[in-house]
């Protein structure tokens, strides 16, 4: 039985309402590795819920601006963790990264880390990849995102995100479009996402909208929120805001809308909440970043648009676009199940790596 140790990212805890990108995949896939006799365990914040078992690391972040304590706190528990179960005869077979740090301190312990890279290559710090620990091994999560760490030693691979469809199907292939009403902007409430815009386009396209999201205890997410959506939230009678919806919330939510938009103004690496809208029937209009026309299909699942002004003309053509074929494109694109199928081929080619590499 392969043993593995996921470890998340620090400031937040893991489970299935979790709002962060990083850390919906990490519970999605090691559920999916639980179900298939996987031994799992997740290092990540007090609170968390797993399939596997959890390794508390601390208190997830309440406090602003507190990232670095948490992060040092989080990754000394999580070695600390893997020495004690060595001592114990009872080694990980792989150490799965999805903290977006972990991997540089890799030397400190004896097994092979794989570190999946969620986020776009400048968000790194520039000595993020220096000198990077031989047990090291990395992948990305998109094409477009690989074109960008090409030249990166010991990456190995790309597994696009998948979603736990089974979370999403039922009801949202009855829902008629007719009776969808307003435009949703879903995520993490900061100035790279930008929901001000989200409100723009809503306005221009005359419909209501719903934001419903999440801000991270940084200071200049808080500060971005107050400086541009708050007031125009409070300017705008179609507009409304839900902070950090439950996962049924937030399933509601893009099961009664009109059309998710997504106004990134970074090349996002995946869509996440793309691909939830898909499987819950909802069309999607996103800025061309990234990976997004990857995962949202331009007439077929949505539309691609280059600014707010196209975006909110394409808010006119969503009754074109079919709930029952966005929910048939998740259910062929965007599984779970293929995402653990691919890592479960990356887990093995890294351990023969590294059985042949501790050999020689």
């Amino acid at each position: 039985m392969t043993r593995v140790l996921y470890v998340a990212y620090p400031l937040l805890t893991v489970s299935a309402e979790s709002a962060g990108g990083a850390e919906q995949v990490l519970w999605t896939l090691e559920r999916e590795m639980t179900q298939r006799g996987m031994e799992t365990t997740v290092a990540a914040s007090a609170g968390s819920q797993v399939s596997g078992e959890l390794i508390s690391t601390g208190e997830p972040c309440f406090q602003s601006d507190d990232y670095e304590r948490r992060r040092d706190e989080h990754e000394s528990r999580a070695i600390e963790f893997v020495r004690q179960q060595a001592a114990k005869g009872k080694n990980f077979d792989l150490i799965h990264d999805m903290s977006g740090s972990f991997w540089r301190r890799a030397a400190e312990i004896d097994a092979p880390v794989l570190a999946t890279l969620h986020l776009p290559l400048s968000f790194y710090p520039v000595e993020s990849f220096e000198n990077s620990p031989a047990n090291v091994s990395f992948n990305c999560v998109s094409q477009s995102q690989a074109q960008s760490f090409a030249d990166l030693p010991h990456m190995i691979g790309v597994v696009p995100n998948g979603i736990a469809l089974d979370k999403f199907s039922g009801g949202s292939e009855n829902v008629e479009e007719n009776q969808r009403d307003g435009l949703l902007w879903l995520g993490r409430i900061c100035e790279e996402k930008a929901p001000h815009l989200a409100l723009e386009i809503a306005q221009r396209a005359g419909l209501p909208i719903t934001l419903a999201g999440q801000i991270y205890p940084f200071s200049y997410h808080q500060k971005y929120f107050e400086r541009e959506v708050a007031p125009r939230l409070q300017r705008m009678r179609n507009a409304k805001f839900i902070s950090a919806p439950s996962f049924r919330g937030k399933r509601n939510l893009l099961r009664e809308a009109k059309g998710l938009l997504i106004t990134s103004l970074v090349d996002e690496t995946s869509s996440l909440v793309a691909m939830e809208a898909a499987a819950s029937g909802a069309p999607v209009i996103a800025f061309g970043r990234g990976a997004l026309p990857s995962v949202v299909r331009d007439g077929k699942t949505g539309f691609i648009a280059q600014d707010v002004m196209s975006a909110a003309e394409a808010c006119g053509r969503l009754p074109e676009i079919s709930s029952a074929i966005c929910a048939d494109y998740a259910k062929q694109n965007f599984s779970s199940a293929t995402m653990a199928d691919r890592y479960t081929q990356m887990y093995a080619m890294i351990a023969r790596r590294y059985s042949l590499s501790a050999a020689s």
